[in-house]
């Protein structure tokens, strides 16, 4: 039982520090990358539908993204979904392929952009925390049902904490590594 609690655990917190890592993909750094685009939608036939899922997404250089759709027709609508994305990008297409210059970003922009990347961490780190909570109380109430013993109880609750002290860690790397991308210029 304690077993199940600690893996239940250990996978959730890794989880959060995953979901941490996808969210701060999404944040541009100046560097021209695919996955920039990962959340822009095309209305592919009335359908919301993600840009990879309808164009191949490339690096032509530091700061040039170069988008070529699957078909012909989705060009104009594809233009559109980066345009009207929250990224601020300008697109220029040339017949069938769509450059995606990314502008450099200021210093005022960066430190922006730092104090963002520290509150997703720290939304990160309160979900492991709230983690090691539920992990906690379900050891008490196995406890308080006599179903593991206090020595039990507390060895789980060190487990607990070393698990959550791993994915703090975890997160403070990953925060670490997007500070330092972030202000690289």
């Amino acid at each position: 039982m304690i077993d199940d609690i600690l893996k239940d655990a250990g996978t959730r917190m890794k989880k959060s520090v995953d979901a941490l890592e996808q969210e701060l993909t999404r944040l541009r750094t100046g560097r021209a990358h695919p996955s920039l685009l990962d959340h822009v939608k095309v209305d592919y036939y009335g359908s919301e539908t993600g840009l990879a899922q309808v164009a191949n997404i490339n690096t032509e250089d530091a700061r040039t993204l170069t988008v070529t759709p699957w078909e012909q027709g989705m060009v104009k609508a594809v233009e559109k979904a980066i345009i009207n994305s929250d990224l601020g990008l300008n697109p220029n297409t040339a017949g069938t392929v769509i450059r995606v210059p990314v502008p450099p970003m200021t210093e005022e922009r960066r430190k922006d952009m730092v104090k963002v990347v520290r509150g997703e961490a720290e939304g990160a780190k309160v979900a492991v925390r709230n983690i090691r909570r539920d992990a906690n109380s379900d050891l008490k109430m196995l406890e308080k049902e006599k179903e593991i013993s206090k020595d039990e109880l507390r060895k789980g609750e060190e487990e607990v904490q070393k698990r959550t002290d791993a994915a703090i860690a975890d997160i403070d790397s990953v925060l670490e590594k997007k500070e330092s991308e972030l202000m690289e210029v």
